[in-house]
């Protein structure tokens, strides 16, 4: 069984908001369960998300969501342990559809924060 490594201790960071504004476009959607509203990004070559998780966690799988028509045809997962430079872990390849996307990306160690998507 699966369950989220999002808490409320979780630091997120988003690499831009469409238009600045946060009310409507903001990453407090990222994580709403609400298929009404969402993080949207500005235009640009690389958009990316930052969780900073208070513990260390372990990492198997990868679930994402995008608006049909807006996703990114490749990204990468990094992380560090500890205070360390972020590594990358692996490459994913979204599907540009508006369904849940699983990507069960085999077992990772303790990764400790941040964990960075960048897409």
């Amino acid at each position: 069984m699966t369950h989220s490594l999002v808490c409320p201790e979780t630091v997120s960071r988003v690499s831009s908001v469409l238009n600045r504004n946060a009310r409507q476009f903001g990453k407090k959607h990222l994580f709403d369960q609400n298929e009404e509203t969402c993080w949207n990004s500005d235009q640009g070559p690389s958009q990316w998300v930052t969780l900073e998780f208070p513990q260390r966690i372990r990492v198997s799988q990868l679930q994402i969501q995008f608006q049909g028509g807006f996703s990114s045809r490749r990204g990468h997962l990094e992380g560090s342990q500890g205070s360390e430079a972020l590594n990358k872990i692996v490459d994913f390849y979204p599907e540009d559809n508006n369904s849940l996307q699983i990507s069960c990306l085999g077992f990772w160690g303790g990764w400790s924060v941040p964990l960075k998507a960048v897409g």
